[in-house]
């Protein structure tokens, strides 16, 4: 597969697949991986850009939050991490957190929750589902594959205009550190724990977080990877690795910048002071002179 075409997978399928199932969910815009609906609803629900991940060098980044529920691996691996082995225990989608004031503080990914044999609710936990932003335009291909699929396989986007890369800077401060302020915060302060699903190629560029034993953990990170399985020509979402955190320091690592070189921002602002008192010469005026007039 030509990696000079940005798309990876397509309504839940990659690329070069052409069979039967794969033309199926892309003629009826289709998505295989528990949305709550059977069709795509990204972006537009009549239109919707089924584009489920995308090629970053030599990794795959989810660009689609619904595509790492494929096979509830997601809530399977929250659940080990929130309750005892024996418990019976269920997820609920898109449930509102309010502040002290009634406030909303956004909707929670997924909650999962374990509950007695009269259904009665022992403990619950938060699942949040991290994917990531893309920079450029990802329509333009999207509709030019999805226009004849079987053509444009090998589609060649590298010289086009806003070539859609993942952009992993946004997607951490803009989304993942305000989902872990606002609904983490008030989540440690009722002693519940939170599980953040994303995949390998997005965890990679976040700082070093510090680590600790399953028990003592707030946070349980599990980082996940698209693997072909060639035989069926699909990807299958497995898990890499789970990192154990506490709330405070994970947040403290991945919202606090490392500072550059002071003398280096003194360079910036000493070029913009140049530029400006080159083409507007200031009037210059001593005490004295104000006085004096």
């Amino acid at each position: 597969m030509s990696k000079k075409n940005p798309l990876a997978e397509i309504f839940g399928f990659p690329i070069d697949n052409l069979n039967k199932e794969a033309s199926r969910y892309r003629k009826n815009k289709l998505c295989p991986y528990n949305n709550k609906v059977p069709s795509c609803t990204k972006d537009k629900a009549n239109d919707p850009l089924g584009v489920c991940s995308v090629f970053d060098k030599e990794d795959i980044a989810i660009t689609c939050p619904i595509r790492l529920r494929q096979h509830w691996l997601i809530a399977e691996d929250a659940a080990n991490f929130f309750f005892p082995a024996n418990a019976m225990w269920t997820s609920l989608t898109e449930v509102r957190l309010n502040d002290i004031d009634g406030q909303s503080a956004g909707n929670i990914d997924i909650v999962l929750v374990s509950y007695d044999s009269h259904g009665m609710i022992i403990n619950f936990g938060s699942l949040e589902i991290q994917s990531v932003y893309i920079s450029g335009n990802v329509r333009r291909p999207f509709e030019k594959y999805i226009a004849n699929p079987s053509k444009n396989t090998n589609l060649d986007w590298s010289n086009e205009r806003n070539y859609p890369r993942p952009d992993y800077l946004s997607s951490s401060r803009k989304r993942l550190a305000p989902q872990l302020i606002y609904k983490g915060g008030i989540l440690k302060n009722w002693n519940k724990k939170m599980a953040v699903a994303l995949d390998n190629a997005f965890f990679k560029t976040l700082p070093e977080l510090p680590v600790v034993e399953e028990k003592e953990a707030d946070i349980a990170w599990f980082i996940y990877s698209l693997i072909r399985d060639q035989n069926k020509n699909v990807f299958e979402l497995q898990k890499i690795k789970t990192i154990y955190t506490n709330f405070n320091k994970a947040l403290d690592k991945i919202t606090m910048s490392s500072p550059g070189k002071i003398g280096d921002f003194i360079t910036i602002l000493q070029d913009k002071l140049d530029e400006k008192l080159n083409n507007n010469p200031p009037e210059n005026h001593t005490l004295t002179d104000i006085l004096n007039t």
